[in-house]
């Protein structure tokens, strides 16, 4: 007889006891010690005891059959078994609940003056306490009736949802809290003046929680095998089916790992109060060699922001202080502090560069760094694409229900950069919206691992609208960055080329989920199998946001982007029909781009129905003509960077949209192979024209640029509504070529830019680059403030980046000094000399002949 109950119940006995053990050092430590107990103890202490509950419960369950086969156990057992097992599904949320909430209000001791990581905090305990609740409440309320979940045998009007399926669906939640909990101090932690030693002490501390993730990891293996092997997705099975169900041998590992994370957390959140009690056990452990030298040196674990006690502590009134002295505040350390200082003290780190004074050798760093970002999205695009696709065959979803899982992606787009990514990135800049972007984006793949144990469409659809929610967040800040990050006369060719490497993440992710990931996903058993994958996807995010947080990325002030701005000024502001150029130009850009993705959006969705109806006798499969119309995408973007060596962007964006639509309607009127070639040649025209319309309608738009950048983000939702337009068209004449209208309508619509751009003469002075256009680093001393008479470059590209002289003198070092903001600009007068020799000779006499008129710089 197999017999799984002699290790469920020694591994659970001896997990729940070294909790306890850790419990009580708690306590003592707090009472005896630092004699001060706080809230963060009392709820460990409710932890503990719903634990207790908890823990036993799997101890009688393991009395009366689980771990057993459901044949080896009698039936007069099986009431005790299923109450037993009730009683441990209810606590277990509960119990979590308890100890996550204990160590979060814990963290808010650390610290009262940094309000972005006690907002955290808050958020984590709301999201910990109502999703605990909610599954509570779900697990008590598991049968209807409730009383049949002690039922031997289940009563015909009857109905229990599977509580491994709930496990399931959960876990998300727990792994999502869980690294929330890891990495929420560590940025306080790594920051702090300590020595190392005591740094190193510290983080590995309060990594403790690392091991919970990893428990919980292992747990989800388990039940994700029990689930498996039972085949939950393919009928029904309650917690009393007996014979085939067998739930009391597969759910008696899962339960022992589940009460293996409960109380390793309980043991983890112990950990960081033990600090006094091992400093009076074994000091030299924590304390250095130099403390007896430095008495008024502290190390501090906190209750609070702490300042550093003085030999002689006193009252206002003068009288010695008598309050005991928290022992957790006075541990020593060789740190120095001046009398005011709180322990939880921040590095005074440089300020980040600005990305507007970088050249083109400085950026290449943070712009290398930030591409990655453009890959990841690229990457989640491909994988979402052919998961979506697994999912719609084993649920059986129609046409319209599959563009609905799409237009979800894209309606993430429509939300994510006005609601979640403005306030960011106006706030606290590009570096924060690449983390937030990355979070969000992390926490959808995880919601894939319920909505494919579900097989809800519904739970599959929010989780594409979260993954899009994420990504659109991402690129709200990445894009901009780009652009920024370096000269401006160079925009367009680093966005295309960052872009370039989303496109191979978009061909080498289908790849990858087609022959290797979702290759044998053929049933919803494997389908939560493929979790795995997201999982993975969901930790290194997480992971890269951390090292975002430590790297030194430049970011743009609106007072630089003004500056910027102002060195063109005049350009900028010329009006067209009443409109000043720039937000004309914004506006148009706006309109081209959101049709210009719904037209890319149309033709990703229809191309292999497009194939097959123009050929169907190709040798090539749907998949094949997709990935080969991806392959086509990336080598465009890469091709357009290369053109803009030598023609304008705008040029290049003309040409673009001609051959968009010139193609598209090829597309329409050739069949066969000839009719698939001409679809892969307008997957090559597209590739370009994103990138160069979003760094064109941003130009010039000053301390607005960073919400221009919000706006041509959120175009990117016309991928929402016009692949159902193009379906609608399809079913009206039955053919894929004659719904192709579609496309050419979007295109056309969107060229509108593109004649605007080379028609309107004040338009192409706005938009043309000039060389060299980037703030240079003030190097001057102190002198009164210059009357500087401002002029436009004349070095004009009369074609791409080769064409444009780079400057006027030797090297841009060379440049003068360029004005401050606020700086007064006069008008040039039209007979001054164009050389920058004469125009310094000019001013050097006047200010020589005149010693009463105020010195003037002149600009060029």
């Amino acid at each position: 007889m197999e017999n799984r109950r002699p290790a469920t119940l020694g591994v659970s006995i001896v997990v729940f006891v070294i909790a306890s053990l850790f419990v009580a050092l708690r306590f003592i430590s707090r009472i005896f010690l630092v004699k001060r107990v706080g809230l963060h103890d009392y709820l460990m202490l409710l932890a503990w005891v719903i634990d207790f509950g908890f823990s036993f419960s799997l101890f009688y369950a393991t009395k009366y059959g689980l771990g057993l086969h459901e044949s080896d156990v009698p039936d007069a057992k099986e009431p005790g078994l299923n109450k037993a097992n009730y009683a441990f599904t209810v606590l277990y949320n509960p119990a979590l609940m308890a100890v996550k909430t204990s160590i979060l209000v814990f963290y808010l001791t650390l610290t009262r003056n940094q309000k972005v990581y006690r907002w955290a905090n808050y958020i984590t305990i709301a999201v910990v306490n109502i999703a605990g609740l909610v599954l509570t409440f779900v697990n008590v309320f598991q049968c209807r009736p409730v009383s049949a979940a002690f039922m031997a045998t289940l009563p015909a009007n009857a109905h229990c949802t599977d509580i491994l399926t709930l496990y399931l669906s959960s876990s998300p939640v727990n792994i999502i809290t869980d690294l929330a909990i890891l990495f929420l101090p560590m940025p306080l932690l790594t920051q702090m003046h300590l020595p190392t030693k005591q740094k190193g002490i510290l983080v590995v501390t309060f990594s403790f929680g690392f091991f919970v993730a990893v428990v919980d990891v292992i747990r989800i293996a388990f039940l994700q095998q029990a689930a498996t092997s039972r085949q939950l997705a393919l009928k029904s099975i309650h917690i009393q089916n007996g014979g085939t169900a067998d739930f009391s041998w597969y759910a008696s590992l899962s339960f022992m790992w589940s009460v293996v994370e409960v109380n390793v957390s309980i043991i983890c959140a112990c950990v960081p109060s033990l600090k006094p009690l091992v400093s009076r056990i074994m000091p030299k452990l924590i304390k250095n060699t130099s403390d007896a030298s430095n008495p008024n040196e502290y190390y501090a674990t906190g209750e609070n922001d702490i300042t550093p006690p003085q030999p002689a502590m006193a009252t206002p009134e003068g009288h010695p202080e008598d309050h005991p002295r928290d022992v957790e505040a006075t541990t020593h350390t060789s740190a120095s502090y001046a009398p005011n200082m709180t322990f939880f003290d921040f590095v005074n780190m440089r300020g980040p560069e600005s990305m507007l004074k970088l050249n083109n050798r400085e950026s290449i760093a943070p712009n290398a760094i930030t591409t990655l970002l453009f890959f990841l999205w690229g990457f989640a695009y491909g994988l979402l694409d052919i998961l979506n696709s697994q999912f719609q065959k084993i649920v059986q979803l129609d046409a319209w229900h599959s563009l609905g899982l799409h237009a979800a992606y894209f309606g993430g787009y429509l939300l994510g950069p006005l609601l979640i990514g403005r306030p960011v990135l106006k706030s606290w800049g590009f570096k924060a919206t690449f983390i937030t972007g990355l979070c969000i984006y992390a926490c959808g793949a995880l919601i894939f691992w319920p909505s494919a144990v579900l097989t809800s469409t519904v739970a599959f659809t929010i989780s594409n609208f979260i993954v899009g929610l994420g990504l659109a967040v991402l690129e709200t800040a990445a894009n901009p960055f780009i652009a920024l990050c370096g000269p401006l006369e160079n925009s367009e060719i680093r966005l295309n080329i960052s872009q370039g490497v989303q496109a191979i993440g978009s061909v080498l992710s289908p790849l990858l989920a087609k022959k290797v990931l979702f290759k044998s996903v053929q049933d919803v058993a494997s389908l939560v199998n493929v979790q795995w994958t997201y999982l993975g996807i969901a930790l290194f995010d997480f992971l890269l946001a951390v090292v975002f947080y430590y790297l030194p990325l430049p970011e743009a002030s609106d007072d630089d982007l003004e500056e910027l701005a102002n060195r063109r000024r005049e350009d900028n502001h010329t009006k067209v029909a009443g409109i000043p150029v720039v937000w004309l130009t914004l506006g148009l850009g706006l309109w081209s781009q959101f049709f210009y993705v719904a037209g890319q959006e149309v033709l990703n969705t229809s191309v292999e129905s497009f194939a097959i109806d123009a050929r169907p006798t190709t040798s090539l499969s749907p998949f094949d003509i997709l990935t080969l119309g991806h392959g086509m995408f990336a080598i465009g973007r890469f091709l357009a960077a290369f053109a803009q060596w030598f023609l304008k962007p705008r040029w290049i964006l003309l040409v673009s949209y001609i051959g968009m639509v010139v193609f598209a309607v090829l597309c329409m009127n050739t069949t066969g192979s000839s009719a698939i070639a001409m679809a892969m040649l307008v997957f090559l025209f597209e590739s370009g024209a994103y990138s160069i319309i979003f760094a064109i309608a941003l130009r010039g738009t000053s301390r607005h640029t960073k919400t221009a950048s919000v706006l041509l983000t959120m175009c990117v939702s016309g991928g929402v509504y016009f692949p159902f337009a193009q379906y609608a068209a399809y079913l009206s004449h039955g053919t894929v070529r004659y719904s192709y209208c579609v496309l050419v309508a979007l295109f056309a619509a969107g060229a509108i830019f593109p004649l605007y751009l080379n028609l309107v003469p004040a338009v192409k002075r706005q938009v043309d680059p000039v060389p060299n256009e980037y703030l240079r680093r003030h190097h001057r001393r102190n002198r009164p403030p210059l009357e500087v008479i401002h002029r436009e470059k004349e070095n004009r590209a009369s074609g791409g980046v080769f064409s444009r002289r780079r400057s006027v003198v030797p090297g841009p070092d060379h440049l003068p000094d360029l004005p401050f903001p606020g700086e007064a600009q006069l008008n040039i007068p039209p007979s001054l000399p164009m050389s920058r020799s004469s125009s310094s000779s000019q001013a050097n006499s006047r200010i020589s002949h005149n010693p009463l008129q105020r010195p003037v710089a002149i600009r060029e």
